[in-house]
């Protein structure tokens, strides 16, 4: 399970640019993956072979400018409970003001690793500007520019040196499904709707109080393990609807699983919350079964179900090829078929096509319908093959990977989903020299 960094501080002191600089390198490696763009406030990062979760908190304070410090405090203490380290950003222009004083006497008191970063140390005359920060009780100071890199590197050297090493569990190897979604949306209830009555659990592995909570689950033939993030009790500091909180929960429930269970509120809807949550699954190569809970409380007809699904898919494009449930947990409605299909969109994401067989079926649909030519250059692809990773990419080797095309790559994606079964299941196409 990968580990969180927190950047928080007061607005307006370069905590997003920093955020944007940590994730676009990485970005602009892996991620030519649609749908990225959406949310900007968490990301995957690396530094020196460690990966981690980045989240700039301040992309979830509204109204920037008359931000109360009740709302900052409240973002403090939730990245305090639930990150692995914290980043605390201050701007060395405007020295060090009560905001600031007041969010460091918070984190000197948490028993996280917090590095003390002064943005906007641009040049020589601002270096003088630094020292006045020890005054937040810190032991190291680093200034930083997030405009051009400056003094990153010694911060990030410190940074993942602290993070906790993440331990592979050598426990029984079973799928792992995370139930996912926003507060209140039936989370709890559709888990203990499972595994009510006959408790066949074994125990309630609990990590830390933080971690998510994993149900080893054993009935009607299924075996899995969930990960669950409705367990975790709610901190009273932190009020019930604020898009920030349900994210942490979610990050940390859907890097740990394999599927993620998205359950949605019918009567609300795939709204804005929930859409970030299916990118985030997306965007961290988990196989998605999206859930609409709460379907009996909707006036309804038969048409009704296939409306929403096609608006809900629709929202979820170029990634569509989603299974969507219409469940009701009170009435016990279509919860068994929900793992059933969860199950089914775990095997698709192991699936592998034997090379021979994947060059068989892909090469005569790619001489029919070759890539366009670009700037009058012909692009051959001689070969494919599945890569060993635990979820779908595949390598297409050619004599110009770099003039083919998002569609192209969205055409050939289409082509293995119709030939074979990945439902539920991201997939990444690479194109490589031969």
């Amino acid at each position: 399970m990968g580990n969180i960094v927190a950047i928080v501080g007061r607005p307006n002191v370069g905590k997003s640019t920093f955020f944007n600089r940590l994730i676009q390198k990485r970005e602009a490696i892996v991620d030519a993956v649609s749908g990225v763009t959406r949310d900007r406030h968490y990301g995957q990062s690396d530094w020196n072979g460690k990966e981690f979760t980045i989240i700039d908190t301040g992309g979830y304070l509204e109204n920037s400018d008359d931000v109360f410090q009740k709302e900052i405090d409240k973002q403090v203490h939730l990245a305090i409970d639930e990150a692995d380290a914290i980043i605390f950003m201050v701007d060395a222009d405007d020295g060090v003001t009560g905001m600031d004083t007041s969010v460091a006497h918070l984190l000197r008191r948490s028993k996280k690793p917090v590095f003390l970063a002064v943005n906007k140390v641009d040049s020589s005359s601002h270096q003088a500007l630094v020292p006045e920060f020890y005054a937040l009780g810190f032991p190291e100071l680093y200034p930083i520019s997030g405009i051009n890199g400056g003094g990153s590197g010694e911060l990030l050297d410190a940074l993942v040196a602290a993070l906790p090493e993440v331990e592979e569990s050598d426990e029984e190897d079973l799928p792992r499904f995370a139930v996912v979604g926003r507060p209140n949306a039936g989370k709890s209830s559709f888990i203990n709707a499972l595994i009510g009555e006959d408790r066949y659990i074994v125990t309630d592995v609990a990590g830390t109080t933080r971690d998510s909570i994993d149900t080893p689950y054993n009935r009607f033939g299924f075996k899995f393990n969930l990960v669950d993030t409705a367990g975790i009790r709610r901190k009273a500091k932190v009020k019930e609807d604020i898009e920030f909180y349900s994210v942490m929960r979610s990050i940390r429930a859907i890097e740990n699983s394999d599927v993620c269970l998205l359950l949605l509120d019918a009567t609300r809807g795939f709204d804005g919350q929930v859409q970030n949550i299916f990118w985030l699954a997306h965007r961290n190569n988990k196989g998605v079964v999206i859930l609409v809970n709460k379907w009996d409380l909707v006036e309804k007809d038969t048409a009704a179900s296939r409306q929403m699904e096609l608006a809900i898919k629709k929202l979820c494009e170029p990634f569509d090829d989603i299974p969507v449930l219409f469940i009701s947990v009170t009435e016990k409605q279509r919860i068994y078929k929900a793992i059933e299909v969860a199950m089914e969109v775990y095997k698709n994401r192991s699936r592998r096509i034997a090379t021979r067989a994947l060059n068989d079926l892909m090469l005569p649909i790619i001489e029919q319908n070759p890539p366009p030519a670009t700037k009058g250059k012909y692009v051959k692809i001689k070969f494919c093959t599945q890569l060993p990773t635990p979820h779908p990419q595949f390598a297409f080797f050619c004599n110009l990977p770099q003039y083919v095309k998002d569609p192209y790559r969205r055409f050939l994606e289409n082509k293995l989903r119709s030939h074979m079964d990945y439902t539920g299941v991201p997939m990444q196409i690479f194109f490589r020299k031969k």
